[in-house]
């Protein structure tokens, strides 16, 4: 069970990582050396890592899609394999429901997400895909990331 102070914390870090725990002492009225053991504590158990969002269209990168592929049960581990090493591939799930993977992947254009799809075919024999371009970005990483959010009621542990 999390205390409310441990989420009031976290949903600080969420909210912007770069803050310091002075800031968020201030803010929250948790003193700091407080704050100091929880980050440590949750950089071992629960803060998976720290990292900053970019948007890619501002580097070139206008071309987004959400990928769901399925494969023979023989092809699986290598197509894990090959779209975890992919440097195109910003995340990666495996999920249910007919397919094996959802792969976020990020390119310069369509031509190179086609291209993209056309290799994983050949290399893996996927047996169905559905592609999802990323037409627009409404909201990313939020959960969490409202400290004023973070109230009594909300907490359902």
């Amino acid at each position: 069970m999390m205390k409310k102070s441990d989420l009031l914390f976290l949903s600080f870090l969420r909210e912007n990582a770069r803050q310091t725990l002075t800031v968020i002492s201030k803010r929250t009225g948790i003193p700091i050396s407080t704050l100091y053991e929880k980050l440590k504590h949750h950089e071992k158990e629960l803060i998976t890592k720290h990292t900053t969002l970019i948007d890619f269209n501002k580097l070139g990168y206008s071309s987004r899609a959400n990928i769901m592929l399925s494969t023979a049960k023989d092809n699986r581990d290598g197509l894990r394999s090959y779209l975890k090493e992919h440097p195109r591939v910003n995340s990666l799930f495996k999920i249910n429901n007919g397919y094996d993977f959802m792969a976020e992947g990020v390119f310069t254009n369509v031509k190179e997400l086609e291209d993209f799809l056309e290799e994983l075919e050949d290399k893996f024999a996927i047996q169905d895909k559905k592609v999802f371009y990323l037409v627009e970005e409404v909201k990313r990483e939020s959960f969490l990331g409202r400290p004023e959010m973070i109230k009594s009621e909300m907490i359902t542990y």
